[in-house]
């Protein structure tokens, strides 16, 4: 769905950390047997510490810019006065690809790439080894290669750990790699529950027809761009100069 769809604001319910001015009135939320909305706050962090974790847009905002890497993985383990916590921390560092994860639990998040922040959000995501992972929108600020690697190292993960990921986006091409089934939402509705093949095949409702003929990925399936052999661009003799 587009920006302002709903689709952060019901992620958040399901963990029930929506802002105070926010009630939910009616409906169930199950997990696990369970309605989230039925039970005590105490019984719901233990959830959120052990069963559902979250991976939040901004992992700059997300992050305490005073605190080490290490201190802030720290806060995921249960047992953190553990004399191996730290070859625990780096080992999970290591999972999501962050190689030097021995000097960078040293570092502070302004000393990071967006793409090292977003690993290492992901790193305190699954520390817990959660049955459910909850992504907003984790690649919308990293350029398409890195994109790629945090794509393809989520459905990594979710595999080596058998959990679910409700995957938050507004990028239809993004949506196409990495899901089984597709929910769009507009006004905070939902207009569409389908098979992810069955989507980008034959959608639904107009809207998400909308939305698919509004994106690369749709023009991107276009027969005659992959038929047609005219060049789009050609540059001859480029030369760039730089002032001294």
């Amino acid at each position: 769905g587009e920006s302002g769809s709903g689709k952060s604001l019901t992620a958040l319910s399901i963990i029930r950390l929506l802002e105070r001015s926010c009630k939910i009135t009616n409906g169930e939320i199950k997990f696990l047997d369970q309605d989230l909305l039925q039970i005590e706050e105490k019984e719901m962090r233990k959830i959120r510490k052990k069963d559902i974790s979250m991976i939040f847009q901004e992992p700059m905002r997300s992050l305490n810019p005073v605190m080490s890497i290490r201190d802030q993985l720290l806060e995921s383990y249960d047992d953190y006065k553990d004399k191996n916590i730290d070859s625990k921390i780096i080992e999970n560092l290591v999972s999501v690809g962050i190689n030097d994860a021995d000097r960078v639990i040293n570092l502070y998040p302004h000393q990071l790439s967006g793409g090292m922040k977003q690993r290492v959000m992901i790193a305190m995501a699954i520390a817990c080894k959660p049955k459910l992972l909850i992504a907003d929108e984790p690649t919308t600020s990293l350029d398409v290669t890195i994109q790629k690697q945090v794509l393809d190292l989520l459905l990594e993960l979710k595999e080596k750990l058998n959990m679910a990921i409700l995957f938050i986006t507004h990028d239809l091409a993004v949506a196409s790699q990495i899901s089984d089934r597709i929910i769009v939402m507009k006004n905070g509705s939902i207009v569409e529950n389908n098979e992810s093949k069955e989507f980008f095949i034959k959608p639904k409702d107009e809207y998400s027809k909308s939305l698919l003929e509004s994106t690369f990925y749709s023009r991107k399936l276009k027969k005659n761009i992959f038929l047609s052999n005219e060049n789009i661009l050609n540059i001859k003799n480029l030369k760039v100069y730089f002032k001294e």
